[in-house]
């Protein structure tokens, strides 16, 4: 039994790193610690309790997951501080022996978190050892990962994010995720329906699906993704559904059939593609081609003309030779698609790639990168404009005092509407507006009521 009583009056501060998984995560822990007595620390406030939730995608990944431990360790001097996610369960010794950092806990004890949490405060403010660092480090090899921890809510936004799934069962030649995460799990339909009516019942209007491999979900409870989304959109106090990330070769054309004429998910898709190329599938061992993905993007504008359509490359892995990745542009130009989320390949010790000898410069990464980008761009530009002058839907999220409010449409257009038209009654609404032209800088339509 934990007594609450340690966390009465406490202060915790968090940081996220990486993916809307990550963030969903953290969110639950706050929620969780909230429930104990603990509240948010203000900005320049001292916490007691600090939790940094970290990624290891990348390299640079890695160096700014060091940067930030070290800097809420001198923000937030004798703070118990609680480093978990996936730098944690990868480097769990390395990340122990930074200054400053007690408890360090890997993918199986994050569904135990204030049982550690209660434990390492009774012994950090032990009167026998007063100065004792804790210094524990909690991870285990990738087939003995095995807890779900369930994840709804939405810390500080409008939407929510409900987590499906967790780990992946891929190994992709370049990633390091299925040792950090674990093999494919998840919990039944039943339960996920259930999170979706209590989100509902709290006010959510939008909830957004998340995991690590969401199209793989079923294979821990027999059951299959697309009677996932079936059920939740049964739910039917909740207006809208998003699909966060699903791989090509587990989007089914049912379930791009089913969407298209769906309650609540909407026309909204992101797909990784890491390689127009395949060639470069091949060495990285994805589980599709060019015309897989290719027939995919058809059918989805067959289906759903104004979807938006997120696409994610991999940009200077080991065996994109020039020719190559001029075959991933223009396979990538071709494409009716909306955005891509461009990063450059990062090595990972341990990993297969480690393996393919032909090596891509950092200088020749990045130009691939600024070339890619401005592809993504003028993609993006193009989508926004034919939209123009249309009344839309939009589910607007609140903002800072005297700034503009923005907003989303149902195909995901980022939607702005001047401060003064602004109210803080306007959050988590869906309002119709009309669209009638880009914001300054272009990363949003600006927007007018088109009913009062």
């Amino acid at each position: 039994m934990i007594d609450s009583s340690i966390f009465q009056g406490k202060k915790a501060a968090y940081y996220t790193l990486g993916c809307k998984l990550n963030f969903s995560e953290t969110s639950t822990f706050g929620k969780l610690l909230e429930e104990m007595g603990v509240s948010q620390a203000a900005a320049g406030e001292q916490a007691d309790i600090c939790l940094i939730n970290t990624c290891s995608v990348t390299e640079v990944a890695d160096h700014k997951c060091r940067q930030i431990i070290h800097r809420m360790t001198r923000n937030h001097p004798g703070a118990l501080v609680v480093v978990t996610g996936c730098y944690a369960q990868l480097e769990s010794e390395r990340v122990s022996q930074i200054e400053g950092v007690d408890l360090v806990l890997g993918s199986n004890e994050k569904a135990s978190l204030i049982s550690f949490l209660s434990d390492a405060f009774v012994r950090k403010n032990s009167r026998e050892h007063p100065q004792e660092a804790l210094h524990e480090h909690h991870s285990v090899k990738t087939k003995d990962i095995r807890c779900f921890q369930p994840s709804c809510s939405k810390g500080n936004r409008t939407r929510y994010f409900l987590k499906v799934q967790d780990g992946c069962d891929y190994f992709c030649t370049y990633c390091t995720i299925p040792y950090a995460r674990g093999f494919s799990r998840n919990p039944s339909i039943g339960s996920l329906v259930e999170q979706a009516r209590q989100a509902a019942a709290e006010g959510a209007k939008e909830i957004v699906l998340t995991g690590v491999n969401i199209g793989d979900f079923g294979k821990t409870t027999g059951e299959d993704f697309t009677a996932l989304v079936k059920a939740l959109d049964q739910v039917e106090p909740i207006s809208r559904y998003r699909i966060s990330s699903i791989e090509p070769d587990l989007l089914s054309d049912e379930l791009i059939d089913y969407c298209s004429r769906s309650r609540a998910f909407m026309p909204h898709f992101h797909i990784p593609l890491q390689s127009g190329s395949d060639e470069v599938l091949r060495l990285m061992h994805r589980r599709y081609d060019k015309q897989l993905f290719a027939h995919k993007i058809e059918l989805i504008k067959q289906k759903m003309p104004d979807a938006f359509i997120g696409v994610d490359v991999m940009v200077g892995c080991r065996g994109e030779r020039p020719e190559l990745f001029e075959e991933c542009y223009d396979f990538l130009d071709s494409l009716d698609v909306t955005q891509l989320h461009v990063f450059p390949y990062s090595e990972r010790p341990g990993t297969a790639a480690l393996r393919i000898p032909y090596i891509v410069d950092e200088k020749e990464k990045k130009a691939r990168c600024r070339k890619l980008i401005a592809l993504s761009q003028a993609k993006t530009e193009a989508f926004y404009a034919r939209h123009i002058g249309c009344e839309m839907e939009v589910l607007l999220e609140k903002a800072p005092r005297g700034k503009a409010m923005h907003g989303f449409t149902r195909n995901y257009i980022r939607t702005e509407i001047a401060a003064r038209e602004a109210r803080q009654e306007y959050d988590n609404t869906l309002v119709k507006l009309r669209l009638t032209g880009f914001n300054h800088d272009k990363s949003a339509l600006v927007a007018t009521f088109a009913e009062r």
